[in-house]
């Protein structure tokens, strides 16, 4: 009878594994397709420079205008979280996604699609934040790895994919149409989800403490010791690979006459790497630590911007793409995996929120910063987007020496 017991426990134990990577599977599937939508912007923007008939450093600002306000309401959706729960607001902001997507393809000018795109990065940026908190939630710290490898190299599957299949199809459908069709694939995304909906997690107790209390938190996170260190790396490595990558759609064009399928096959390979090596990344931290996987990973993107700068050929620009998108890859997902272990369960949300928000504020701030560096020529900015990038890699060798893999969020670094 204690084996047949034994036995139906096992079985209800891998059918909840089962249906716990199912549910992993469905978030990545969300995930990848909300930065397909925020990265199959940046390769159009010479084309919709035409369209518009505003300069690109104009319709450039469509990328800021949607990363830096996703950046600052997670912040809010981190507090809503952990005040009402993950599942109201993941499901709302997932529909927010599809609506505001669809809106966008109604633009009439530049103007009104900065708006759009301001909109829809308020309303899409309770998904991603808390699909990666709730990874704290599901999975312990050594185990913590892989399902944050599967997210984020859902996301690195977006922005590749997002940069290279938006490209592509718009002179076939038209950019409108790329927008509507990614509008589609979010509802059926949101049917998908809809079955897991209890494993979002159902709304906490009534919450105690005042807002004053919750914002004084964030002052907590980002108190002295290894909370500043990471998000202050989080926000400096967004600020370097949303630079250079924003602008790239332009670099192929003026340096090699590229239009908008040279350039979406030019950057394939952006994203790639995380696309195929995200889990077997996330393992070797959990096998190995942190410790020299986030160093040598900015290391990998300064070197691979750096080599942007030369008179190269037109494929090894294409690998050099490929190799700043590895770098990324060796340091955000691996820096949110640090950012599970801060401020405990009861702040979960706010923990991810704040990464989610320094993310995509680094984002919007590396374009706009790029961008501007781009009065002094395109040579000239790569050069100073490296040498940070460097600098920031030689310093993180002694900031993340105690990253080691027996590290766990029960005993925090100072």
């Amino acid at each position: 009878m204690e084996n047949f017991a034994t036995a139906i426990r096992s079985i209800a134990s891998d059918q909840n594994e089962l249906r716990r990577e199912r549910f992993l599977k469905v978030l990545s599937a969300a995930t990848f397709l909300i930065f397909f939508q925020a990265y199959m912007v940046a390769p159009l923007i010479p084309h919709l420079s035409d369209v518009f008939g505003v300069s690109s450093q104009t319709i450039g600002l469509i990328v800021p205008a949607y990363m830096i306000p996703y950046g600052v309401s997670t912040l809010f959706y981190g507090l809503l979280s952990d005040r009402l729960g993950r599942r109201r607001i993941m499901l709302a902001s997932l529909l927010a996604f599809i609506l505001l997507t669809a809106l966008t393809a109604t633009a009439q000018s530049a103007s009104q699609m900065i708006l759009w795109r301001l909109l829809t990065g308020l309303g899409a940026s309770g998904v991603v934040p808390l699909a990666l908190a709730l990874m704290g939630h599901l999975y312990p710290y050594e185990q913590r790895g892989r399902p944050l490898g599967w997210l984020f190299g859902a996301m690195a599957g977006g922005m590749a994919f997002g940069s290279t299949v938006g490209a592509l199809l718009e002179p076939f459908i038209g950019w409108r149409g790329v927008f509507l069709g990614v509008s589609l694939l979010g509802a059926g995304v949101l049917g998908l989800l809809w079955p897991y909906q209890r494993l979002l997690g159902e709304a906490p107790a009534a919450p105690t403490g005042t807002i004053r209390d919750l914002f004084a938190a964030y002052g907590t996170l980002l108190g002295p010791g290894r909370g500043r260190r990471t998000y202050a790396y989080v926000l400096l490595n967004a600020v370097f690979h949303s630079g250079v990558f924003t602008w790239l759609g332009l670099y192929f064009t003026q340096r090699y006459g590229l239009g908008e399928v040279g350039i979406g096959l030019a950057l394939l390979g952006y994203g790639i790497p995380g696309f195929l090596l995200g889990p077997p990344i996330g393992r070797a931290a959990d096998r190995w630590g942190r410790r020299w996987l986030i160093p040598a990973g900015l290391g990998i993107a300064a070197v691979a911007a750096a080599v942007l700068i030369g008179d190269i050929p037109l494929m090894a620009a294409a690998l050099a793409v490929t190799l700043l998108s590895l770098g990324y890859d060796m340091t955000q997902p691996l820096l949110a995996g640090i950012v599970t272990t801060l401020g405990g369960p009861q702040r979960a949300g706010q923990a991810m929120g704040l990464n989610v928000f320094m993310l995509f504020t680094g984002f919007g701030l590396g374009s706009l910063f790029f961008g501007t560096a781009l009065s002094l020529g395109f040579n000239t900015a790569l050069v100073i987007f490296s040498a940070v990038q460097l600098g920031a890699a030689v310093v993180a060798v002694p900031v993340f020496r105690a990253e080691t893999a027996r590290q766990s969020s029960t005993t925090p670094q100072r």
